[in-house]
């Protein structure tokens, strides 16, 4: 609970995280109902490439620190790569490069609420480590 900001509650946080496991289901069941009209390559793509971008330089910059402190661009990079607005814009551009929108982008959102919802990760604070500290102290 250490990880939730001190507007939530332990009760409130279930709730976004519920939210957006709903999200997840009612996204998947929308990308499984049209599975022969989805590219699959570029599902896996557009879902991948979000933490190949946003979240792997930062964790190999964290393992790397050893317990220092490491740059705020690492934070911010997830930070934009992990959130709606960003995924909504990246999306409005692949349709207008393709002419239409297509149902491999449903990755995008299926992705953000995947991490909020099963694995409870928001944004990254610049003021706190980019990985959260092993309550078992390990």
């Amino acid at each position: 609970m250490d990880r939730v900001n001190r507007f939530h509650t332990k009760e409130t946080w279930l709730w976004v995280r519920a939210e957006h496991v709903g999200a997840v289901l009612v996204l998947s069941t929308m990308a499984a109902l049209h599975a022969r009209e989805l590219d699959w390559g570029r599902f896996a793509a557009a879902f991948v490439l979000i933490d190949l971008v946003g979240y792997v330089p930062g964790a190999i910059a964290f393992s790397r620190a050893g317990g220092r402190p490491i740059s705020p661009v690492y934070h911010h990079l997830y930070n934009f790569t992990h959130n709606y607005l960003t995924a909504a814009v990246a999306v409005a551009v692949w349709a207008a490069a393709i002419g239409h929108c297509e149902w491999a982008m449903l990755a995008l959102p299926i992705h953000l609420s995947g991490d909020r919802g099963i694995f409870g990760n928001t944004y990254k604070p610049v003021s706190l480590p980019f990985e959260p500290a092993d309550p078992r102290g390990q």
